[in-house]
């Protein structure tokens, strides 16, 4: 059995999980994913009545499973940074979900900015370092609220680190027949990014079959946009990997198409889509559920079925072709019933 837990969180994030649930309850019924749920009262609410963001209870039994499934956190009432950072971080370093895994693709040229690309162009996977980096949170003040004030916050870069991150990049090139390519500033960044060159260079010594290359985190962003077809799998470290990816969300079509996973395969890893909570329009079942439907696919891949997440990814597709899509992309549905069309989308499958 797989044990999926799932935290709606704030605002949409009830809403658009949901729908993803409807892809995954329904593939639990027709192919028989022996797939359990249980639903974790984590968010806003929970810390307003409580003061509790996530206690050590929840945190021992959410051990006990092999997937959390995250809407969103993040709400007017709570000063921001608490929910992202002892919620959604928290997480992430509790179970040390060293990936981030965000896959950039473009499944219908209408969508793009970019002039004269097809989907053809644009499809490679981001792997980003998830737990090191500028937020690992080393750092602090001197002579706070004064003029002579001086904010720090260093960049941690270790070799296991580094090294663990690029051989799981250079695995995934490998397995998916891609260029992996490596993305820093060592320019500048003299010292923790050519540590990321070294490393690079000596575990591509034991991948002779994967083709590489390097760019430069601004030369990166105007390669994406200029020429996208050069890119297949880029590893790069956190703070870049948060930038780069949201750029290659408003090349695929936007954050309603961004699903992303935090990956750490000995553990726990969580899967979620990378819009926010949106509370200005939570509860009016007007929230684009793709990319939380498309985290739910890299969910059923992640736990072997990486057939069923390619219908989810073909499903996506079509919604997109026949505009069954909510208002923020050009459609006229619900939030519901854009879920409702893709589990009828997988049927016909």
């Amino acid at each position: 059995m797989s044990k999926i837990a799932l935290i709606p969180g704030d605002g949409i994030g009830k809403e658009v999980v949901r729908e993803g649930i409807k892809v995954l309850e329904y593939y639990n019924g027709k192919n028989g994913l022996n797939i359990s749920f249980e639903e974790f009262d984590l968010g806003a609410d929970r810390y307003l009545r409580t003061g509790e963001l996530v206690p050590e209870s929840d945190l021992n039994k959410l051990e006990t499973f092999d997937v959390i499934y995250l809407g969103a956190v993040g709400d007017p009432a709570v000063e921001p940074g608490i929910l992202e950072k002892g919620i959604l971080l928290k997480l992430r370093f509790y179970f040390d979900q060293y990936v981030n895994l965000r896959p950039i693709k473009l499944y219908n040229e209408k969508f793009t900015p970019l002039k004269n690309k097809s989907v053809e162009d644009l499809n490679f996977m981001v792997i980003r370092e998830n737990t090191e980096g500028l937020y690992a949170g080393i750092g602090g003040f001197l002579k706070k609220d004064t003029p002579d004030e001086i904010a720090t916050q260093e960049m941690i870069s270790t070799r296991k680190g580094v090294d663990r991150i690029i051989k799981y990049a250079f695995e995934y090139a490998k397995e998916t027949g891609g260029k992996l390519t490596l993305c820093d500033k060592s320019n500048v960044l003299t010292y923790a990014h050519n540590l990321w060159q070294r490393a690079f260079k000596d575990m591509a010594g034991n991948y002779p079959e994967v083709v590489t290359d390097h760019y430069l985190v601004d030369a990166i962003t105007m390669k994406m946009v200029r020429m996208p077809e050069i890119f297949d799998v880029i590893v790069t470290c956190n703070l870049f990997g948060d930038i780069i990816t949201d750029l290659g969300a408003e090349l695929q079509g936007g954050m309603g198409l961004a699903a992303s996973g935090n990956i750490n395969p000995d553990t726990v890893s969580m899967f979620e889509p990378i819009h926010g909570s949106a509370p200005d329009i939570a509860g009016k079942n007007i929230a684009n559920p793709l990319a939380a439907i498309m985290s739910a696919g890299m969910i059923l891949e992640y736990l072997g079925y990486s057939e069923l997440n390619e219908k989810v990814d073909k499903a996506v597709k079509q919604a997109l072709e026949n505009n069954l899509l909510t208002k923020d992309m050009g459609g006229e549905l619900s939030t519901s019933e854009v879920g409702d069309s893709i589990v009828d989308i997988l049927k016909s499958l």
